[in-house]
């Protein structure tokens, strides 16, 4: 399963998820991309899920047409430490079949 970090997470969040092939934004040259052109990319180098902090994403863009699962991360902050606490629901998630579109992950 391929996955990116969106750029508005903590890089040390891929440390968690070694099991899977995960990248950063910044690590693929795609930082500063509009929200569509990141989707193109994705798609274009099949990748599966997008971890991201943007709480507004699903009203920016109708995911149910990309072939993309979306995890929108909501906690108090976007650091490590606050992060690092949703993981254990990240990877249950991910061990499970996808879901196209937008699907919260609350901390």
């Amino acid at each position: 399963m391929k996955v990116l970090l969106d750029e508005n997470l903590p890089k040390k969040l891929k440390q968690d998820f070694q099991e899977y092939e995960v990248y950063t934004v910044r690590e693929k040259g795609w930082s500063g991309k509009s929200n569509g052109e990141l989707i193109t990319l994705m798609i274009t180098d099949h990748f599966d899920v997008l971890l991201t902090f943007d709480k507004n994403l699903e009203h920016q863009q109708n995911f149910r047409k990309f072939p993309l699962s979306v995890f929108a991360l909501n906690a108090s902050d976007n650091t490590y430490a606050t992060l690092k606490a949703l993981v254990p629901s990240i990877k249950r998630k991910l061990s499970e079949p996808l879901t196209i579109g937008v699907i919260e992950i609350r901390a």
